[in-house]
């Protein structure tokens, strides 16, 4: 997982907000089997992507600001940032294929 970012409540305004390319995060928790199930999917992006998109997570269990603050109702919820501003979502476990459509469309 060496090019996901693991980020927090915290950190999520200077790894998110602020950054200068588009920052998928994946919003998961540990108890969540379709959030593991798309893990190689999201790591594999991530490598395939890197310094065009940053990637990172999110576990929702240990910080709860910033899911409540985007109405993370379901996991695995991804978010795509660019700007500072959402611009994509995708809810559940998809296809690597769809999440890379995701990623392409907002390079």
């Amino acid at each position: 997982m060496a090019d996901v970012l693991n980020i927090g409540d915290s950190d999520f305004q200077k790894q998110v907000l602020d950054s200068q390319q588009p920052v998928l995060v994946d919003f998961w928790a540990t108890w969540c089997a379709p959030c593991r199930a798309i893990a190689p999917s999201v790591e594999a992006l991530s490598a395939q992507y890197k310094g065009q998109v940053t990637f990172a997570k999110l576990d929702i269990d240990l910080n709860q600001d910033t899911p409540q603050k985007y109405g993370i109702r379901s996991l695995p919820t991804l978010l795509l940032f660019k700007g500072g501003k959402v611009v994509d979502q995708i809810v559940g476990a998809v296809p690597k294929s769809r999440i890379e459509d995701v990623v392409r469309k907002n390079l």
